[in-house]
């Protein structure tokens, strides 16, 4: 069994080597994403890995992947719309992923941006660098306690959200297209997404990207919100229509935003960027506002979550090459 694991990250080495070990497995570790340049890497390996924002979208891609053998492409992620699932089953090539690595590492990002917002921390942070130490009406905070949360997606990372948020004494409500009964002991659910809108404080958004749920938050949805509501979301970029948010921010119909993901976020996720390549861009917006905290894309970024990940992506790839199968195959 032959392995190519490509897009190794510093913070994956170590974890990688000690799941190799405790697998008994080899396996070739490169620095570089799969890209249409590096695709010939994989060749004589029976089957890759990576972990990238960076798409693979070529068709030519995932005929080379054929022709050189290999059998699954398992990423060390839970969203793959990074990759061409049509073209890697045109070509027999299983995609896996790893669909639940630590729902507790995002949920918990939820609610530190939510806290962060409700308290004003960032606005109280940047006056006391001014040496700025007053009590003023504009950081006047609000208790968790006091407020109706709204969950759009009640999944594991929804519900372990709900649960947080109900620990801090909230009223929880949700909507998802497929209930569960298990969430149903947390929160009650709306019939609607319009009614979960209308009716929160704070909403915080645990949708997959799909094509049911892109741009799912847009300007009509925006309007129906509190001008007081913040929103939260930590699950893909592409299901806030980016532009409109921003304009509900700049004219004041919703409070605040806390983002870990953005639409076209790849222009600079994991990179060091200059001022010139995103100014006047929708990051560079929001990240001068403040009322919005945005992070990039580290809902995932905690150790437990990271081991769960390389171990379980190290055995979706062997499952396929052993047994031409895997509970986590996507296409």
């Amino acid at each position: 069994m032959k392995i190519l694991i490509y897009g190794v990250r510093d913070y994956e080495e170590e974890v990688m080597k000690e799941c190799l070990k405790a697998a008994n497995l080899n396996a070739d570790m490169i620095h570089e994403d799969l890209t249409e340049e590096t695709v010939k890497k994989a060749e004589g390996y029976d089957g890759i890995s990576i972990q990238q924002v960076k798409e693979v979208k070529d068709e030519k891609t995932f005929e080379q992947l054929k022709e050189y053998g290999v059998k699954v492409i398992s990423s060390r992620t839970a969203g793959v719309d990074m990759i061409n699932l049509e073209a890697a089953a045109k070509n027999g090539i299983i995609v896996t992923n790893v669909p639940r690595y630590s729902p507790n590492a995002i949920a918990e990002l939820a609610v530190s941006h939510s806290l962060n917002l409700l308290r004003k921390c960032d606005k109280v942070d940047g006056r006391m660098k001014k040496n700025d130490f007053r009590w003023k009406a504009d950081l006047l905070g609000k208790e968790i306690r006091s407020l109706k949360i709204g969950i759009i997606g009640t999944g594991k990372i929804g519900l372990t959200s709900a649960k947080l948020f109900k620990g801090f004494g909230a009223e929880v409500i949700g909507f998802d297209v497929y209930r569960s009964s298990e969430a149903e002991e947390i929160l009650t659910y709306c019939e609607t997404i319009e009614e979960l809108l209308k009716e929160a404080d704070l909403v915080s958004i645990h949708t997959p990207s799909l094509e049911s749920t892109r741009h799912m938050i847009n300007k009509d949805r925006l309007k129906l919100m509190k001008k007081s509501a913040l929103i939260i979301n930590t699950s893909r970029g592409d299901v806030i229509n980016t532009q409109d948010l921003l304009e509900a921010l700049q004219n004041g119909e919703i409070a605040g935003a806390g983002l870990d993901t953005l639409e076209n976020e790849s222009v600079f996720i994991n990179k060091t960027v200059t001022t010139e390549m995103i100014e006047g861009s929708a990051i560079d917006l929001l990240q001068k506002m403040d009322n919005v905290i945005v992070t990039p894309h580290v809902g995932f970024f905690t150790e437990t979550a990271i081991e769960n990940i390389v171990s379980k992506a190290l055995e979706n790839v062997q499952d396929v090459i052993r047994n031409g199968h895997s509970e986590c195959r996507v296409n």
